[in-house]
Order: structure tokens, then C-alpha cells, then sequence
């Protein structure tokens, strides 16, 4: 299966809400900062200094994620969702990658995210993209019980820099 993975583009903005509202209500709810950030992405993330990326299979759009600025040098990938008849196929780990290149490709000091632990492949993900929990002091979201944080200028992350998207990203 061929998947690329393409920048924000506003003719594909319904599938940032549509995708993520999918999983929320299945594991979750949509909280008021979901609503606020999917419903208006170019004012809350990109005008922010953010970014969202899009996987396609052909020409469906089957997933996405979002690099979100939270203060200088720290961002976070927030508002991953692949659609669940794609999950399996490694387009969630491509969609993070892809937000870890860009943010070492801007010169963030670190990338942090906010999950739960019961998304268990979701967080083998992070492990093995070079996260670690962190104390879970700023919670940003009710759902979440755990914090991880990818330091990019860290040794760990310097050894984990094999995975490159430039052959599949464009």
C-alpha cells in the first residue's frame, strides 16, 4: 500500500475533524479544546506556528496528526487519528515521524504529547519513536493520565535518527 503524506492543505480540513472525533467518541469525548482546535486548524494551529500533516492512500485521506506550538523550542503531536480500516499499516507511525522531522527540521528543543493508557499501541508507538513518560504535571486534556516527552537533542534521539520519511514524504 502506497501512502503519502501531504502538508495542511484547506480542502482536506474536514478529515482533521472527522478522523479524530471518530476515536475520541469511541474511547473517550470530544472536549472543548477538541471542538475548538478541529473546528477553526488554520486560526488554532497553523496561524499558531503549528502544522498538520495528511496521509493519503490514493485519494483517500486515512489519517492525520498535528505538530503543535506550545512555547519556544517545544511543540506538540497532538491530533493523530488514523481511520480504523487503515490502523495496522504503520500510517500513524509515518504521521509522527514526519511531525518529529519537521520539528528537528525547525530546531525544537523538544516534542511532548498527552495520551491515555489504555490506547496501549498508541503508546508502544511513542516508546519506540524515542518517548519517554514524563511527571503529568500540565494536563491539557481530562482524557489523559500520562505526558511523554521526546527530547531531540538527547543521545537517544540522535540514534533513533534512522527513521527518515524523505523517500515517502513530499
Amino acid at each position: 500500500m502506497n501512502t503519502e503524506i501531504i502538508p495542511f492543505s484547506s480542502k482536506y480540513r474536514c478529515y482533521l475533524k472527522s478522523l479524530n472525533e471518530a476515536w475520541l467518541k469511541k474511547y473517550f469525548y470530544v472536549e472543548a479544546s477538541d471542538v475548538i482546535q478541529l473546528g477553526n486548524p488554520e486560526k488554532e494551529i497553523i496561524e499558531k506556528g503549528g502544522f498538520i500533516y495528511f496521509a493519503k492512500v490514493g485519494m483517500k485521506v486515512v489519517g492525520v496528526s498535528a505538530l503543535m506550538l506550545l512555547e519556544d523550542g517545544v511543540y506538540e503531536l497532538s491530533k493523530m487519528a488514523v481511520d480504523e480500516n487503515y490502523q495496522g499499516q504503520g500510517i500513524g507511525k509515518k504521521l509522527a515521524i514526519v511531525c518529529i522531522e519537521k520539528a528537528n527540521e525547525i530546531f525544537a528543543r523538544k516534542v511532548i504529547l498527552y495520551s491515555n493508557r489504555k490506547l496501549k499501541r498508541a503508546i508502544r508507538l511513542y516508546e519506540h519513536l524515542g518517548f519517554e513518560e514524563v511527571d503529568l504535571v500540565d494536563q491539557h486534556y481530562d482524557r489523559a493520565d500520562i505526558k511523554m516527552e521526546l527530547d531531540l537533542h538527547s543521545e537517544r534521539h540522535k540514534a533513533l535518527s534512522f527513521m527518515t520519511t524523505h523517500y515517502w514524504y513530499r
